[in-house]
């Protein structure tokens, strides 16, 4: 092995060393200690090794293919958001949100992929180099994880494996992989998308841990088959203008229908839509059918017997046909049956229960939805 191979072996040693002390006996390297140590190792880096430009030609044409990945991916996702659900994430325009979690991740991205670069450069194509590389750094993403972990059941360990573990390799194993063939820039795009949408977009489809794992996991290894199909065809020169309006403008529309569709089905707007799993409203609603509803907004004055209501009861939602309105101490409660049922709910609906009345419905459209859930 040569001298400079050597170093950056024992170089990489030294902080897989540090890693594990931050794992398995003190975590300091959170919020903003991760990116303060990632700096040092680049300064440190720079110090031992020096730096190189980064010379690789398709930059551009890399970024462009990645943001066309990347839009096929989110239209992908929301729509199947549409038949598992929709979750509000938290308020990440503040302060709090802005400097305790989009800054230093932000600051993670950029510091990291940066130092996987110089390290692969350095590396000249050794495979040791590149694959203790790629350890290394699915440790950095790991290490604060394993500290708070807790190991004592099949279900925990299934979580760290399948939400933390395989991501950070798949992901890792990417990022490598694009860094040596395209640089760091594209992976810097890459992940400040994918790894800070969740804190700018405030809705996001809302999946099962098992789907979250498959997820993840694919995602990257997909994103590396795309580069490779780009790569492997013979660039004579940079993607044309042509090129980038037959392959981004088709993506437009049914992005714009997706927008839509997110707007009617995720609930936290005025109108949404929901897919109704049961027959009790037959011959009015079936089974599969979906309802367009209108929240109420506390108006409760409006509603009137007759109309179909939808409200939740022990977290299920419920749409059958307002037959009586009982005015008790300034509050509303309010009684439904199902037109195909006999007798009425058997329970009076509060105010609180209350999300809207059914205003259209489209038939047969929510039965993919119904499938899923029966599953």
């Amino acid at each position: 092995m040569k001298r400079g191979y050597r170093r950056l072996l024992y170089f990489q040693i030294a902080i897989f060393f540090i890693l594990v002390l931050n794992s398995f006996v003190s975590s300091i390297l959170s919020d903003y200690w991760m990116p303060l140590f990632l700096f040092l190792l680049i300064v440190l880096f720079k110090f031992l090794f020096g730096f190189e430009k980064d010379r690789h030609r398709y930059t551009k044409d890399i970024i462009f293919e990645i943001t066309i990945f990347l839009l096929i991916f989110f239209i992908l996702y929301y729509l199947f958001g549409v038949f598992i659900g929709f979750a509000r994430t938290g308020n990440y325009y503040n302060l709090h949100g802005i400097f305790t979690f989009m800054i230093p991740l932000v600051l993670v991205i950029l510091l990291k992929e940066f130092l996987r670069y110089m390290m692969l450069v350095k590396s000249e194509g050794s495979r040791l180099l590149v694959v203790t590389t790629v350890i290394l750094f699915i440790f950095i993403d790991i290490t604060e994880v394993i500290f708070y972990s807790k190991f004592d059941s099949n279900w925990n360990n299934f979580l760290f494996f399948a939400l933390t573990l395989i991501p950070a390799i798949s992901q890792n194993i990417a990022c490598t992989y694009l860094t040596i063939h395209t640089g760091y820039k594209p992976v810097i795009f890459y992940l400040l998308i994918y790894e800070l949408y969740p804190y700018l977009i405030p809705i996001i489809p809302n999946p099962n841990e098992y789907i979250v794992a498959i997820v993840e996991l694919l995602v990257p290894m997909l994103l590396i088959l795309r580069v490779y199909r780009f790569l492997s065809k013979d660039q004579e020169e940079e993607i044309t203008q042509d090129y980038k309006k037959r392959h981004l403008f088709p993506l437009l529309l049914p992005l714009c229908f997706i927008i839509l569709i997110v707007y009617f089905t995720s609930g936290y707007f005025h109108y949404h839509a929901i897919a109704i799993a049961s027959g009790s409203m037959t011959p009015t609603i079936h089974k599969g059918d979906a309802v367009i509803i209108e929240k109420v907004d506390k108006d409760y004055d409006s509603i009137k017997e007759g109309v179909v209501l939808a409200h939740k009861y022990k977290g299920i939602m419920i749409v059958h046909r307002l037959i009586r309105i009982v005015k008790d101490k300034n509050q509303y409660y309010f009684y439904t049956k199902g037109d195909a049922n006999k007798e009425e709910d058997g329970y009076p609906i509060s105010e609180e229960m209350v999300v809207g009345i059914v205003r259209y419905k489209i038939p047969y459209i929510g039965i993919p939805t119904v499938w899923l859930n029966e599953l």
